[in-house]
């Protein structure tokens, strides 16, 4: 898919106001002939027959009606294009969030926030020029000079030859130069897209470049970007401004080899063309007529080649919007049902997927051609089971996790649910009977009970509150100020790490989902927070099967079974005690801890 077919196939969203804007704008036309005709008739009547204000009051007041009527169709003009564009743009940001949702946090991790961000605001309101006015225009472009060439014709040919073999040289020089500052414009959305990405990058990273003295280096560096974004910008209005003087020419042209041929007539001139060509008189009412509908007549063509820049960036904008709506999705069934398709309604319910055994069987995975990530890893989790999963970084941990949520498909091997291949259930109900906790959770903008509640959104206050008690969060929670109803900002901003942390098991307890999968939830603690998490995670744990990701001892130590895993590879499993006694990876680990802390 190009970015023109993105373009094109929202327009049927659009489509009701689209044609309403183009009924406002023909109107707008018949209004422009309307006028022209009222002004023509009043001043010959006042210049040649002697009239005086009774005499053309009649036409005054229909005037001003005019007047007004054509400033209602073009206010009402701009509402329904603005509307057609608002109904593209939510279709669409729907569209791009929910397939960047699909996607899932395995392409999400090779992806710049600021970029993404960028996309999904700036980018897609880039596109509204291109509904709200290029479209209309480009249909205006024909019906309205159409309108006119038909009322100018009978009255005086000459004129509407003129008008006729001119107005195809605006839309052609448009094209011309146009496709010079589309290659431009393109090169400098790009660079925008790059400038915004870096800039939010180093704004998450502030604290970090102030630790570590390097702020003013980031500055100089984001000045330095944003002197040459300023300087493309100005390339590309050199070359928008360029286009526009030309268009202005050209009709500026068309008009005045009009008004010169009725000006020649009018003074009963000999005009320069063969006897066959030589155009009849003309009065003063059908020359000032005509004369008035001229600039009318170049008024839509130049309008498109304004509105034309509007089409570039649109094109722009949907370039990587493509991008991002081309990118595959990962093998898995619709979230709407099985694979039967929305109609078949078994599986379709989280509580027809139950939570008994979960098992690896020789499972292979590779996020690139000669990188694999897992090589034959097999294992299982017993229904009510704590496994731990513990090995050095890059061993696979996370994969394995991600796997398991359903974010990415394994390579080869199989995946099973009570006997049942997890590639076959119901994406959706499969995560409605899991809880994730990651080690480093997202809060939200909003108050403490919406992020508790993100899990389950319907839960009433009774069960937020048990649900924060089980968490061990109730009585940091109702020492706020307001309580639950306590406001919190971004990522947390005024909670603590232990805090934020118990927040996330308090979301786990109230979606009371039948598999957790907890990735280092006591890392980066201090020793009374982290005591609070174990204790929360061992109520969790109950009744429960769990999937314990963790590098410190005392999150594993009370596990049922541990799997060590490297290189892709499960190389031992047991309980702490069993590894220990043996002479491998787990022993050595534990004995590098010991001599750590």
């Amino acid at each position: 898919m190009t970015a023109r077919d993105l373009l094109q196939a929202q327009r049927p969203l659009a489509a009701r106001w689209l044609k309403l804007t183009v009924g406002l704008g023909l109107l707008g036309g018949v209004l422009i002939i309307t006028q022209a005709w009222l002004l023509a008739l009043i001043i010959d009547a006042v210049a040649f027959a002697d009239a005086g204000l009774a005499e053309v009051q009649p036409w005054l007041w229909p005037l001003l009606i005019v007047f007004a009527l054509r400033a209602a169709a073009v206010w009402a003009a701009e509402q329904t294009g603005f509307r057609a564009a608002a109904e593209v743009k939510a279709t669409l940001r729907e569209r791009v969030f929910r397939h960047i949702q699909a996607l899932g946090p395995a392409w999400l991790s090779g992806q710049r926030s600021g970029s993404l961000a960028e996309d999904l605001t700036r980018g897609i309101d880039g596109l509204t020029e291109y509904y709200a006015r290029y479209l209309p225009a480009m249909t205006l472009t024909v019906l309205i000079p159409l309108a006119i060439l038909l009322v100018v014709f009978p009255l005086d040919w000459l004129s509407g030859l003129v008008m006729l073999f001119t107005a195809p040289l605006i839309p052609l020089f448009m094209i011309l130069i146009g496709q010079g500052v589309e290659a431009v414009n393109q090169r400098q959305w790009k660079q925008l897209a790059r400038m915004g990405a870096h800039f939010l990058d180093v704004i998450q990273g502030l604290t970090t470049l102030k630790l570590f003295n390097a702020s003013r280096r980031e500055a100089e560096v984001i000045a330095r970007i944003s002197d040459d974004y300023r300087h493309s910008t100005m390339q590309v209005l050199r070359l928008a401004f360029l286009s526009s003087a030309v268009l202005e020419f050209f009709a500026t042209l068309g008009i005045a080899i009009v008004a010169v041929f009725i000006g020649f007539r009018l003074y009963q001139l000999q005009l320069p063309l063969p006897d066959l060509l030589s155009p009849p008189d003309i009065s003063f009412f059908a020359g000032f007529f005509v004369l008035l509908l001229a600039p009318e007549f170049y008024l839509p063509l130049r309008s498109l080649g304004t509105h034309y820049h509007g089409r570039m960036e649109a094109v722009s904008s949907a370039e990587r919007l493509v991008t991002i709506l081309d990118t595959p999705l990962p093998d898995q069934p619709d979230a709407s049902g099985p694979r039967a398709g929305p109609a078949a309604t078994p599986g379709a319910s989280a509580n027809d997927i139950g939570v008994g055994e979960v098992r690896f069987d020789d499972v292979h995975f590779s996020y690139e051609e000669g990188r694999p990530a897992l090589a034959g890893v097999s294992f299982r989790i017993g229904a009510g089971e704590r496994v731990a999963l513990v090995g050095p970084s890059g061993a696979g941990k996370t994969t394995v996790a991600n796997l398991l949520l359903g974010f990415a498909q394994p390579t080869a091997g199989r995946i099973s649910v009570d006997d049942r291949t997890l590639s076959d259930l119901n994406i959706a109900a499969w995560r409605g009977r899991l809880a994730w906790v990651p080690q480093n959770p997202r809060l939200f903008a909003g108050t403490i009970a919406d992020n508790i509640r993100l899990g389950a959104p319907d839960a009433d206050m009774h069960a937020v509150r048990e649900a924060a008690r089980l968490a061990f969060a109730d009585d940091f929670i109702e020492a706020l100020p307001a309580a639950y109803d306590t406001e919190i900002g971004e990522r947390g901003a005024g909670l603590s790490g232990g805090q934020i942390q118990r927040i996330a098991l308090a979301r786990a307890f109230l979606r009371d989902a039948r598999l957790v999968i907890l990735d280092e939830a006591t890392a980066s603690l201090d020793p009374a927070s982290e005591t609070a998490v174990q204790q929360a995670v061992d109520r969790l744990a109950a009744g429960r099967s769990m999937l314990v990701i963790a590098h410190r001892l005392n999150t594993v130590r009370d596990a049922d079974r541990i799997l060590v895993i490297d290189q892709g590879r499960i190389v031992e499993q047991g309980d702490h005690a069993q590894l220990c006694a043996q002479d491998g990876p787990y022993r050595r680990m534990v004995r590098l801890l010991e001599a750590a802390a």
